[in-house]
């Protein structure tokens, strides 16, 4: 069988056997072949990579009162299951060598943030984040980390797989992720009693009775057997999925490498990148600007995730440093990465992204010519 048919023979296997509720054949099985992947002792495959996030804070037991230390650049749903639980999210800023958290930020936090449960450390867009430092700081505190891996999955640090250096990991298998189940999540660890608590809360907490016994509030959490059975086949093609990725970002790079206006997102030395999306920062030009010019030849790109603390619903809250993930939502640009991109599609937005720079710099040189004029 192709590796393309591999999603219908399994997602046809679950109705066959009429298991389509949240557990079967597919979600045992996704989960063991996501250890094995990986190199995780336990898996816990549930409905999105938020309720992962949601369900390692439980895990660890963060409450109201307590503080989290969460990267300020990435997708709210890193932040937002905080909230849920009535703690604080505290952010940390980025520093240039990764676009992720900031070790020295993050070590003014422990120092002066009282009562920090945990922190959650993202690796944005496939960059995995100082991981060493990180680590050691958090064990010197004693405090538990939980790896956002959401962007990252298949990236390592060290030859170590992003969401299996810390106290838990977490991976997202929605739509846009680099394989899919429509819409799910994986929950990661080295620790048995982590994963089963993790597993009974995203199963309503019901206990182990004849009957439905409930002893506290539990979430309905836990991955359908059809859309563990959609993982099971992409996870066939993930390393191929990863190639493509990377192949992209690289002849990006290769086609606007004499663009000096133009930085690329880092692969730091000892870090293997996935590449889910080929990101950019451009100096002296406005990347909004770039983007609505894309758009008008139907190139769609997007800017840098905004930082959580300029968030409306974040606004409020501390962070720690702020300048570099600032820097890099004013200045980035993320361009078109699906894999099922042809070069002649690279090679066309990659054309579209350099003329645009040039219109945009001859814009700003006649304006400059025009106010030289007037005075």
């Amino acid at each position: 069988m192709s590796d393309a048919g591999w999603e219908q023979y399994y997602v046809k296997k679950a109705f066959e056997k009429n298991w389509i509720a949240p557990l079967g054949e597919n979600v045992d099985l996704f989960e063991a072949e996501v250890t094995k992947i990986v190199g995780q002792k336990h898996a816990v495959a549930v409905s999105s990579g938020t309720a992962a996030i949601h369900l390692a804070l439980k895990a660890l037991n963060v409450q109201a009162g307590d503080v989290v230390l969460c990267s300020t650049l990435t997708f709210s749903a890193s932040a937002n299951p905080i909230c849920y639980e009535g703690a604080t999210p505290v952010f940390i800023d980025s520093e240039c060598e990764t676009w992720n958290m900031d070790p020295q930020a993050l070590e003014t936090a422990l120092k002066t943030q009282p009562n920090v449960k945990a922190v959650i450390v993202v690796h944005l867009y496939g960059i995995p984040a100082k991981m060493n430092e990180i680590m050691a700081l958090c064990r010197q505190y004693h405090v538990p980390v939980i790896e956002d891996a959401a962007e990252s999955l298949g990236s390592t640090y060290h030859g170590q797989q992003t969401g299996t250096i810390g106290d838990i990991g977490i991976y997202s298998f929605n739509g846009n992720k680099i394989i899919t189940t429509s819409g799910g999540g994986m929950l990661v660890t080295a620790n048995n009693q982590i994963a089963q608590r993790a597993k009974y809360l995203a199963t309503q907490a019901r206990e182990k009775t004849l009957h439905y016994e409930h002893r506290e509030i539990g979430y309905n959490y836990r991955l359908s057997n059809v859309c563990a059975g959609i993982g099971r086949g992409q996870l066939k093609v993930l390393s191929e999925r990863i190639a493509q990725k990377r192949a992209i970002f690289h002849q990006y790079r290769r086609l606007l490498s004499d663009i000096p206006q133009i930085q690329w997102m880092p692969e730091p030395k000892g870090s293997f990148c996935n590449f889910w999306l080929s990101c950019l920062t451009v100096e002296g030009i406005d990347p909004n600007q770039l983007i609505a010019t894309l758009a008008a030849d139907n190139i769609e790109s997007r800017p840098i995730w905004k930082p959580m603390h300029q968030q409306p619903v974040f606004n409020q809250q501390q962070v720690y440093g702020g300048r570099y993930s600032d820097y890099l939502f004013a200045n980035g640009l993320c361009l078109p990465s699906d894999t099922k991109m042809k070069m002649q599609d690279i090679e066309w937005v990659a054309l579209r992204l350099r003329q645009a720079i040039r219109q945009q710099k001859q814009q700003f040189s006649q304006v400059k010519r025009s106010a030289h004029g007037a005075s």
